[in-house]
């Protein structure tokens, strides 16, 4: 590595070879290992988290999910921050068991190191065979376990290891085409947003995507554009 001196040379010494010689901060800085998360890393005394209240409509009693991550390299330009482990807990016991097992699994992949994104898609593919239910906000979910991988792609997105799928120019897209429906559709209704229970975010009579299994489509143009993904038939 090439280090520019800046200033004038006034003096120089010949380091002898039994000489502790270190290097100036930023140089140690800049040469420093990059941590990466691996098996082996030791937990930390403390870490940073969020919980995360899953409201389910078949069961008395509500779930809290705490997800707590690691900052690898803090301070410095490679600072990251990823999940190192998750804790689910409910006065229901109904599904203590699976749900311990699913912890100490998710956990176990968050500390192997590489990409865990992957759990996402894995717990959304899941299916209750009695049948799922429309959380509010309009959003469908096949399962428990399928709103428990909700929770951590939510908190993937906060932490930056997933990116959205919508970008700010086609999120604006979508906005403007949402008060376009609701101004031609609705123009006379107004409701509170402080007594507003209805169960869905998007405009009322849109239809649910195939894609994001949000009630978010609706007919705009002669064409079905999903407002929450952007998801159209028209390609």
């Amino acid at each position: 590595m090439a280090i520019k001196i800046s200033s004038k040379i006034v003096d120089y010494e010949v380091a002898k070879a039994d000489a502790n010689v270190q290097a100036p901060p930023e140089l140690q800085a800049a040469i420093a290992p990059i941590e990466e998360m691996h098996e082996k890393l030791k937990r930390p005394a403390n870490l940073e988290g969020a919980t995360y209240k899953i409201k389910n409509p078949h069961s008395e009693h509500a779930l809290y999910v705490t997800i707590n991550d690691v900052v690898l390299n803090p301070g410095s330009n490679h600072e990251i921050r990823r999940p190192f482990e998750i804790f689910i807990n409910s006065k229901n016991m109904e599904h203590y068991q699976w749900i311990s097992a699913l912890t100490l699994i998710i956990s176990a992949v968050f500390r192997k190191g590489g990409d865990s994104t992957f759990l996402v898609e894995e717990l959304h593919s899941v299916f209750d065979p009695k049948g799922g239910y429309m959380k509010r906000g309009g959003r469908w979910m096949p399962s428990l376990v399928a709103e428990i991988g909700d929770v951590l792609e939510e908190h993937m997105r906060k932490i930056g290891l997933l990116k959205d799928g919508v970008d700010e120019h086609q999120q604006a897209y979508l906005d403007q085409k949402r008060t376009e429906y609701v101004q031609a559709k609705q123009p006379q209704k107004t409701v509170d947003p402080e007594c507003d229970d209805s169960s869905s975010a998007y405009p009322e009579g849109a239809q649910l995507c195939g894609k994001c299994h949000t009630k978010a489509m609706i007919q705009m143009d002669g064409c079905l554009t999903c407002l929450n993904c952007g998801e159209s038939k028209c390609g």
